[in-house]
């Protein structure tokens, strides 16, 4: 009885933060709506046993994701009623879209209850005597290796793609030339003066035997 209560609260409220992440107009607000449903989600899977899954949902989506959404939407300072505008062109889009996914959603929960053992037949065993993460590491890494190697490989060429599209080059800024950093001789980096009895190396000095040497070669 206690359990059932408790799957209802959590259930309850992480619907209802879902739902107020896309009807909220303020996107901080929607933010923070977000990190309410990881924190609800996260304790149905310490309920289903999936403990593991759980703290990674809190470390990585609520400590990380979540927040650097919160920092970005914050930073960006959006004019999001600009935006707002041209909404109603992209509505018939937006329609497809969900009607598509309403459909997919209805053909899973009409197979869940046409046949009830189909979820069962999908699933892998899950032996019997060891922990939640070591279950999930079995069959991540042996059964959906490949699976999970090309997932990674999206992830970094994302990444890489974001650098790059968002890498901007200022012109004022001294960077580093490997090419002409290796072509330097030592008559590109060294210079031979001749100093003059009782002065030093000031610049008025260099200036003078800089002169005088070029006019020497001239000459000569």
């Amino acid at each position: 009885m206690i359990a059932a209560a408790f799957f209802y609260l959590f259930a309850g409220i992480l619907v209802a933060s879902a739902f107020m992440v896309i009807a909220s107009k303020n996107p901080v607000h929607s933010v923070l709506y977000l990190i309410l449903a990881f924190v609800n989600a996260a304790g149905l899977f310490v309920m289903m046993g999936a403990e593991f899954l759980a703290m990674i949902l809190v470390v990585v989506y609520v400590g990380a994701v979540a927040v650097l959404f919160l920092f970005v939407v914050m930073m960006l300072d959006v004019d999001f009623a600009e935006l707002k505008k041209g909404v109603l062109q992209y509505l018939p889009v937006g329609l497809l879209l969900g009607g598509i996914f309403l459909a997919e959603l209805l053909l899973v929960v009409g197979s869940w209850v046409i046949g009830p053992g189909v979820p069962k037949a999908i699933t892998a065993p899950i032996p019997t005597g060891i922990s939640n993460t070591e279950a999930i590491g079995l069959v991540l890494y042996t059964k959906y290796v490949y699976f999970f190697q090309i997932s990674g490989m999206i992830l970094l060429v994302a990444m890489i793609g974001a650098i790059v599209l968002t890498l901007r080059h200022k012109e004022r800024v001294k960077r580093q030339n490997i090419s002409a950093q290796n072509a330097r001789t030592p008559e590109m980096s060294m210079q031979v003066v001749k100093v003059r009895q009782g002065q030093g190396l000031g610049s008025n000095a260099l200036g003078s035997n800089s002169v005088d040497a070029n006019s020497t070669g001239s000459a000569s």
